[in-house]
């Protein structure tokens, strides 16, 4: 898991003997989904002949963003028509501009966990930021406003001859699967998430950490979690 790269993971860690703390990315970090955004704000400057790819799934969008995943189908569908004809290299450009703009736009970061990052950075902690989104796309986000002292485990992404698919979507259970494929020994000391899509990483934690959460989701993820969970109210 390079450090400013999220495509790649390290096979060094064996050696690592320091506290390990997991971010979830959208929803603790930045305020939005930013890859929804993404798509969002790429679709309303297409040609309508890009849009008529997702016109026949639009009417079940409401309903496949109530489970995790249908939020998953949603987001390998609509990375597919965003990219659909453009080459790979096309696409790192736009998430990196999207990125490097998004970062500037006032209010994004949820400042709490800036703070939060950058404690454990200074204490010693091996700081990994864990996501579904793009690893290329958190990358420019984070470049832009100089945030370091964290490694980052993101989705990867592959061009090909109808677009730009996933070929790890770190999602859910992907998310621990991808640590235990690093090295990255479990139990880990704390885990930040935002969504029951993120029981799997904080389960797997020593303490688990809830940002943000409506009630229902508290209320689930207490059922699961017992006392190693802690609500926070972050701003």
């Amino acid at each position: 898991m390079d450090q400013g790269n999220g495509t790649a993971v390290v096979d060094d860690t064996a050696a690592d003997t320091r506290r390990v703390v997991l971010f979830d990315f959208d929803g603790v970090i930045v305020r939005h989904q930013t890859l929804e955004l993404f798509f969002r704000e790429r679709l309303a400057g297409m040609g309508r002949w890009r849009l008529l790819l997702a016109f026949p799934l639009v009417p079940f969008v409401p309903l496949l963003k109530r489970s995790a995943a249908g939020t998953r189908m949603l987001g390998r569908v609509f990375l597919r028509v965003v990219t659909f004809g453009r080459r790979e290299a096309a696409y790192r450009r736009l998430v990196a501009t999207f990125g490097r703009a998004y970062a500037r736009r006032p209010g994004v970061f949820c400042r709490d966990a800036v703070a939060a990052l950058r404690r454990h950075a200074d204490a010693g902690d091996r700081v990994i930021i864990v996501t579904g989104n793009d690893g290329h796309l958190v990358e420019a986000i984070l470049d832009e406003v100089n945030l370091a002292g964290y490694e980052l485990a993101g989705s990867q992404t592959r061009g090909g001859l109808f677009g730009v698919r996933f070929v790890r979507h770190n999602v859910d259970g992907v998310k621990v699967r991808t640590l235990d494929q690093a090295g990255i020994a479990r139990p880990w000391a704390i885990a930040y998430g935002d969504s029951l899509s993120d029981i799997p990483m904080l389960k797997a934690a020593d303490a688990a950490r809830l940002v943000n959460p409506t009630p229902k989701t508290a209320k689930k993820a207490a059922r699961v979690l017992g006392d190693k969970l802690e609500v926070l109210h972050w701003y």
